[in-house]
Protein backbone atom coordinates (compact mmCIF):
# COMPACT_ATOMS: atom_id res chain seq x y z
CA UNK A 1 0.00 0.00 0.00
CA UNK A 2 1.29 3.52 -0.92
CA UNK A 3 1.26 5.83 1.88
CA UNK A 4 1.05 8.81 0.45
CA UNK A 5 -1.68 7.65 -2.03
CA UNK A 6 -3.89 6.74 0.52
CA UNK A 7 -3.43 9.95 2.37
CA UNK A 8 -4.24 11.94 -0.63
CA UNK A 9 -7.13 9.72 -1.99
CA UNK A 10 -8.81 10.64 1.79
CA UNK A 11 -8.57 14.04 1.05
CA UNK A 12 -7.30 14.88 4.45
CA UNK A 13 -3.90 15.99 3.35
CA UNK A 14 -1.80 17.80 6.65
CA UNK A 15 1.36 19.29 5.20
CA UNK A 16 2.58 20.80 8.35
CA UNK A 17 0.57 23.73 8.10
CA UNK A 18 0.22 26.40 5.95
CA UNK A 19 0.40 29.64 7.98
CA UNK A 20 -0.40 32.20 5.38
CA UNK A 21 1.64 34.48 2.60
CA UNK A 22 4.10 36.57 2.60
CA UNK A 23 1.57 39.27 2.31
CA UNK A 24 -0.24 40.10 5.38
CA UNK A 25 -3.09 41.89 3.56
CA UNK A 26 -6.60 40.27 4.04
CA UNK A 27 -7.79 42.54 0.80
CA UNK A 28 -5.25 42.28 -1.43
CA UNK A 29 -4.80 45.06 -4.71
CA UNK A 30 -4.39 43.88 -7.78
CA UNK A 31 -0.20 44.82 -7.69
CA UNK A 32 -0.10 42.33 -4.68
CA UNK A 33 -2.08 39.97 -6.21
CA UNK A 34 0.92 39.20 -9.23
CA UNK A 35 3.44 38.53 -6.61
CA UNK A 36 4.42 35.54 -6.06
CA UNK A 37 2.53 33.52 -3.61
CA UNK A 38 5.24 31.35 -1.05
CA UNK A 39 3.67 29.51 1.92
CA UNK A 40 5.73 29.87 5.22
CA UNK A 41 5.02 26.64 6.89
CA UNK A 42 5.97 26.71 10.53
CA UNK A 43 6.95 23.00 12.62
CA UNK A 44 4.96 22.31 15.40
CA UNK A 45 7.06 20.32 17.75
CA UNK A 46 10.60 19.96 18.36
CA UNK A 47 12.31 20.06 14.65
CA UNK A 48 12.73 15.97 13.54
CA UNK A 49 13.98 17.34 9.93
CA UNK A 50 15.08 20.12 7.95
CA UNK A 51 14.88 20.21 3.67
CA UNK A 52 16.44 23.60 2.86
CA UNK A 53 14.94 26.22 4.38
CA UNK A 54 11.89 24.25 5.60
CA UNK A 55 11.10 22.13 8.99
CA UNK A 56 9.46 19.59 9.94
CA UNK A 57 8.29 18.90 13.37
CA UNK A 58 7.31 16.14 15.82
CA UNK A 59 3.59 17.02 16.36
CA UNK A 60 3.52 17.30 12.56
CA UNK A 61 5.04 13.82 12.08
CA UNK A 62 2.79 12.06 14.37
CA UNK A 63 0.10 13.65 13.70
CA UNK A 64 0.21 12.79 10.12
CA UNK A 65 1.02 9.43 11.04
CA UNK A 66 -2.51 8.93 13.37
CA UNK A 67 -4.28 10.25 10.35
CA UNK A 68 -2.37 7.38 8.32
CA UNK A 69 -3.14 5.10 10.88
CA UNK A 70 -6.78 5.38 10.86
CA UNK A 71 -7.29 5.16 7.00
CA UNK A 72 -5.20 1.55 7.12
CA UNK A 73 -8.00 -0.97 7.00
CA UNK A 74 -9.20 -3.27 9.58
CA UNK A 75 -7.83 -6.65 7.71
CA UNK A 76 -4.09 -5.02 8.01
CA UNK A 77 -2.60 -4.33 11.14
CA UNK A 78 0.60 -4.82 9.81
CA UNK A 79 0.55 -2.04 7.77
CA UNK A 80 0.11 0.54 10.54
CA UNK A 81 2.99 2.61 11.61
CA UNK A 82 3.85 1.51 15.51
CA UNK A 83 7.93 1.64 15.98
CA UNK A 84 10.11 4.32 16.15
CA UNK A 85 12.08 2.91 13.14
CA UNK A 86 8.65 3.11 11.11
CA UNK A 87 8.15 6.77 11.96
CA UNK A 88 11.66 7.27 10.82
CA UNK A 89 11.46 5.20 7.83
CA UNK A 90 7.90 7.44 7.35
CA UNK A 91 9.48 10.73 7.58
CA UNK A 92 12.94 10.33 5.77
CA UNK A 93 10.38 8.48 2.22
CA UNK A 94 7.29 9.87 2.78
CA UNK A 95 7.53 13.42 4.07
CA UNK A 96 11.16 14.65 2.98
CA UNK A 97 10.03 13.18 -0.40
CA UNK A 98 6.82 15.34 -0.33
CA UNK A 99 8.69 18.55 0.91
CA UNK A 100 11.04 18.04 -1.78
CA UNK A 101 8.54 17.88 -4.59
CA UNK A 102 6.81 21.07 -2.86
CA UNK A 103 9.86 22.83 -3.52
CA UNK A 104 10.35 22.09 -6.61
CA UNK A 105 7.23 23.37 -7.42
CA UNK A 106 7.12 26.70 -5.55
CA UNK A 107 10.26 26.75 -7.92
CA UNK A 108 8.40 26.42 -11.00
CA UNK A 109 5.91 28.87 -10.05
CA UNK A 110 3.09 26.56 -10.28
CA UNK A 111 1.64 27.96 -7.29
CA UNK A 112 0.72 31.48 -9.45
CA UNK A 113 -1.36 29.17 -11.62
CA UNK A 114 -5.36 29.62 -12.09
CA UNK A 115 -5.77 25.60 -11.13
CA UNK A 116 -3.98 25.77 -8.14
CA UNK A 117 -5.43 29.00 -6.87
CA UNK A 118 -8.93 27.41 -7.56
CA UNK A 119 -8.26 24.24 -5.75
CA UNK A 120 -6.61 26.26 -2.56
CA UNK A 121 -9.92 28.08 -2.59
CA UNK A 122 -12.04 25.32 -2.56
CA UNK A 123 -10.22 23.49 0.38
CA UNK A 124 -9.79 26.94 2.24
CA UNK A 125 -14.00 26.41 2.15
CA UNK A 126 -14.05 22.65 2.99
CA UNK A 127 -11.42 23.16 5.85
CA UNK A 128 -13.42 26.00 7.57
CA UNK A 129 -16.48 24.19 7.64
CA UNK A 130 -14.87 21.74 9.42
CA UNK A 131 -13.06 24.28 11.53
CA UNK A 132 -16.95 25.84 11.90
CA UNK A 133 -18.01 22.06 13.30
CA UNK A 134 -14.99 21.88 15.83
CA UNK A 135 -15.92 24.99 17.07
CA UNK A 136 -19.32 24.36 17.49
CA UNK A 137 -18.57 21.07 18.85
CA UNK A 138 -16.70 22.34 21.85
CA UNK A 139 -19.73 23.85 23.45
CA UNK A 140 -21.98 20.74 23.52
CA UNK A 141 -22.34 19.57 26.98
CA UNK A 142 -24.11 16.15 27.65
CA UNK A 143 -25.70 14.93 30.87
CA UNK A 144 -25.50 11.79 32.82
CA UNK A 145 -29.83 11.54 31.65
CA UNK A 146 -28.92 12.10 28.09
CA UNK A 147 -26.00 9.08 27.98
CA UNK A 148 -27.82 6.91 30.43
CA UNK A 149 -31.40 6.64 28.15
CA UNK A 150 -29.54 6.57 24.68
CA UNK A 151 -27.86 3.21 26.67
CA UNK A 152 -30.95 2.00 27.41
CA UNK A 153 -32.83 3.36 23.94
CA UNK A 154 -29.87 1.21 21.76
CA UNK A 155 -28.50 -1.35 24.27
CA UNK A 156 -28.86 -3.88 21.90
CA UNK A 157 -26.11 -2.31 19.41
CA UNK A 158 -23.67 -2.24 22.09
CA UNK A 159 -21.98 -5.43 21.94
CA UNK A 160 -18.28 -6.71 22.03
CA UNK A 161 -16.41 -7.39 18.66
CA UNK A 162 -17.14 -11.12 17.92
CA UNK A 163 -13.76 -12.99 16.88
CA UNK A 164 -13.85 -16.40 15.48
CA UNK A 165 -10.50 -18.68 15.61
CA UNK A 166 -10.83 -20.37 12.17
CA UNK A 167 -8.36 -22.94 10.85
CA UNK A 168 -8.45 -23.69 7.12
CA UNK A 169 -7.19 -26.31 4.06
CA UNK A 170 -6.38 -24.51 0.96
CA UNK A 171 -6.49 -26.74 -2.11
CA UNK A 172 -5.11 -25.62 -5.82
CA UNK A 173 -8.31 -28.17 -6.88
CA UNK A 174 -11.71 -28.84 -6.48
CA UNK A 175 -10.92 -32.57 -6.78
CA UNK A 176 -8.29 -32.13 -4.47
CA UNK A 177 -10.59 -30.87 -2.09
CA UNK A 178 -13.31 -33.28 -2.31
CA UNK A 179 -10.73 -35.68 -1.26
CA UNK A 180 -10.03 -33.82 1.72
CA UNK A 181 -13.24 -32.99 2.81
CA UNK A 182 -14.35 -37.08 3.32
CA UNK A 183 -11.66 -37.03 5.24
CA UNK A 184 -12.63 -34.49 7.09
CA UNK A 185 -16.15 -35.82 7.51
CA UNK A 186 -14.67 -38.92 8.69
CA UNK A 187 -13.18 -36.89 11.22
CA UNK A 188 -9.18 -37.18 10.31
CA UNK A 189 -7.89 -34.82 12.65
CA UNK A 190 -8.25 -31.27 10.78
CA UNK A 191 -4.65 -29.77 11.93
CA UNK A 192 -2.79 -32.59 11.01
CA UNK A 193 -4.40 -32.63 6.88
CA UNK A 194 -3.58 -28.61 7.65
CA UNK A 195 0.05 -29.28 7.82
CA UNK A 196 0.28 -31.91 5.46
CA UNK A 197 -1.78 -31.05 2.51
CA UNK A 198 -3.11 -27.29 2.58
CA UNK A 199 -1.30 -25.33 0.20
CA UNK A 200 -1.89 -22.11 2.03
CA UNK A 201 0.09 -19.65 4.18
CA UNK A 202 -1.26 -20.95 7.19
CA UNK A 203 0.37 -24.06 6.69
CA UNK A 204 3.06 -24.09 8.60
CA UNK A 205 0.53 -23.33 11.54
CA UNK A 206 -1.43 -26.57 10.90
CA UNK A 207 -4.04 -23.85 9.06
CA UNK A 208 -4.64 -21.81 12.13
CA UNK A 209 -5.87 -18.17 11.53
CA UNK A 210 -6.15 -17.33 14.51
CA UNK A 211 -9.08 -15.33 16.30
CA UNK A 212 -10.57 -12.63 13.59
CA UNK A 213 -13.24 -10.29 13.07
CA UNK A 214 -15.92 -10.88 10.38
CA UNK A 215 -14.21 -7.76 8.60
CA UNK A 216 -11.00 -9.52 8.61
CA UNK A 217 -12.50 -12.52 6.67
CA UNK A 218 -13.58 -12.24 3.05
CA UNK A 219 -17.07 -13.11 2.16
CA UNK A 220 -16.98 -16.26 1.05
CA UNK A 221 -15.05 -17.53 4.55
CA UNK A 222 -17.20 -15.13 6.72
CA UNK A 223 -20.44 -16.23 5.24
CA UNK A 224 -19.49 -19.97 5.88
CA UNK A 225 -18.01 -19.43 9.31
CA UNK A 226 -20.72 -17.31 10.27
CA UNK A 227 -23.35 -20.17 9.72
CA UNK A 228 -20.67 -22.91 11.56
CA UNK A 229 -20.80 -23.64 15.32
CA UNK A 230 -17.70 -24.48 17.41
CA UNK A 231 -15.86 -27.61 15.97
CA UNK A 232 -17.97 -27.40 12.79
CA UNK A 233 -15.84 -28.06 9.59
CA UNK A 234 -17.65 -25.89 6.06
CA UNK A 235 -17.95 -27.08 2.67
CA UNK A 236 -16.09 -26.44 0.01
CA UNK A 237 -16.17 -23.18 -1.31
CA UNK A 238 -14.00 -20.89 -3.66
CA UNK A 239 -11.39 -17.98 -2.30
CA UNK A 240 -8.60 -15.73 -3.30
CA UNK A 241 -5.73 -18.88 -2.97
CA UNK A 242 -8.17 -21.81 -4.14
CA UNK A 243 -11.16 -24.12 -2.87
CA UNK A 244 -11.52 -24.00 0.82
CA UNK A 245 -12.17 -26.27 3.77
CA UNK A 246 -12.45 -24.62 7.25
CA UNK A 247 -13.21 -25.20 10.63
CA UNK A 248 -14.27 -23.30 13.67
CA UNK A 249 -12.14 -23.74 16.49
CA UNK A 250 -13.83 -21.26 18.79
CA UNK A 251 -15.14 -18.25 19.14
CA UNK A 252 -15.01 -15.19 21.64
CA UNK A 253 -16.63 -11.10 22.25
CA UNK A 254 -20.55 -10.89 21.33
CA UNK A 255 -21.01 -9.98 25.01
CA UNK A 256 -23.40 -7.50 26.20
CA UNK A 257 -21.55 -4.04 26.85
CA UNK A 258 -21.96 -1.92 30.09
CA UNK A 259 -23.16 1.31 30.56
CA UNK A 260 -19.61 2.11 31.02
CA UNK A 261 -17.91 0.07 28.46
CA UNK A 262 -20.20 1.75 25.92
CA UNK A 263 -20.00 5.14 27.30
CA UNK A 264 -16.96 6.77 25.27
CA UNK A 265 -19.30 5.74 21.59
CA UNK A 266 -22.28 7.02 23.19
CA UNK A 267 -20.88 9.95 23.79
CA UNK A 268 -19.58 10.38 19.94
CA UNK A 269 -23.38 9.69 19.08
CA UNK A 270 -24.65 12.18 21.11
CA UNK A 271 -22.13 14.67 20.22
CA UNK A 272 -22.70 14.19 16.63
CA UNK A 273 -26.75 14.35 17.24
CA UNK A 274 -26.21 17.55 18.41
CA UNK A 275 -23.94 19.01 16.55
CA UNK A 276 -25.85 17.96 13.79
CA UNK A 277 -29.14 19.48 14.98
CA UNK A 278 -26.83 23.03 15.66
CA UNK A 279 -25.90 23.29 12.53
CA UNK A 280 -29.00 23.04 10.74
CA UNK A 281 -30.12 25.79 13.06
CA UNK A 282 -27.15 28.12 12.16
CA UNK A 283 -27.61 27.26 9.09
CA UNK A 284 -31.61 28.27 8.77
CA UNK A 285 -30.69 31.48 10.59
CA UNK A 286 -28.03 32.18 8.17
CA UNK A 287 -30.36 31.31 5.36
CA UNK A 288 -33.21 33.63 6.64
CA UNK A 289 -30.74 36.69 6.85
CA UNK A 290 -29.39 35.71 3.08
CA UNK A 291 -29.75 36.29 -0.61
CA UNK A 292 -29.74 32.82 -2.04
CA UNK A 293 -30.94 32.55 -5.58
CA UNK A 294 -30.71 29.25 -7.40
CA UNK A 295 -31.16 28.90 -11.46
CA UNK A 296 -32.12 25.17 -11.77
CA UNK A 297 -32.67 25.81 -15.23
CA UNK A 298 -29.49 26.16 -16.10
CA UNK A 299 -28.56 22.65 -14.21
CA UNK A 300 -28.18 20.10 -17.36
Amino acid sequence: MNRLVLLLASGIFIFYGLTGCQNNSANLDQSSQNKETVFQISAKGKIVARVNNIPIGLDDLNQEIQVYNSMVPAGSPEAKISTREEKIDYLKNEMVRRTLLYQSALNRKLQQGRDFKDALQKAALDLLVVALIKDEAKNIKLTPEEIQNYYDIYKGQFKAAEEINIREIVLPSEDEAKDILVRVLKEEDFAALAKKYSKGKSANSNGNLGFLSSDALFEEMNNNASKLQVGQASGIFRGPEGYYIIKVEARRGGEQMTLEQAKDEIQRALIFIKQQQRLEEIIIKLADQSKIEIYEKEVE
